[in-house]
């Protein structure tokens, strides 16, 4: 019986555990941070000039949701230095490659000018590649 209470507590706390790695995107450094099957990337850098104006900063979450298996489902965010600190949410979803070094998120968004909905659409996909343990 005591082992059995070990291995249930031991499987808590593992499933409890937040992992970190890091990932790139389009040239910045994300944090992947990981606790059971819930799953955080946010800017770990931020490299671009256009990123600064739309409110993005080390800390900025881009991405929430879960791993199901390979699968990645959740809530992407696109950022505009028209509407700095209110970004667009919108679903993603994809697959997470076999080697687990490779995830591909997609979604459609609505498009936006001057941070008024334009009425069209565009689908947005997301490509973040493992870097190295943060």
């Amino acid at each position: 019986m005591k082992r059995f209470l070990t291995m249930i507590l031991a499987s808590l706390i593992a499933s409890q555990a937040v992992a970190d790695s890091c990932w790139d995107h389009n040239g910045s450094v994300m944090r992947l941070q990981a606790q059971g099957n819930n799953r955080w990337l946010s800017y770990e850098t931020t490299p671009h000039s256009w990123q600064w104006p739309a409110g993005v900063r080390p800390g900025t979450l881009l991405f929430n949701g879960v791993k199901n298996g390979n699968w990645y489902s959740g809530t992407a965010r696109v950022f505009s230095s028209a509407c700095p600190g209110s970004p667009s949410e919108y679903h993603v979803e994809g697959p997470v490659a076999p080697n687990q070094l490779r995830v591909q998120v997609s979604g459609n968004r609505q498009v936006f000018q001057n941070c008024q909905p334009t009425g069209q659409w565009k689908t947005d996909t997301l490509v973040f590649t493992y870097l190295y343990d943060c």
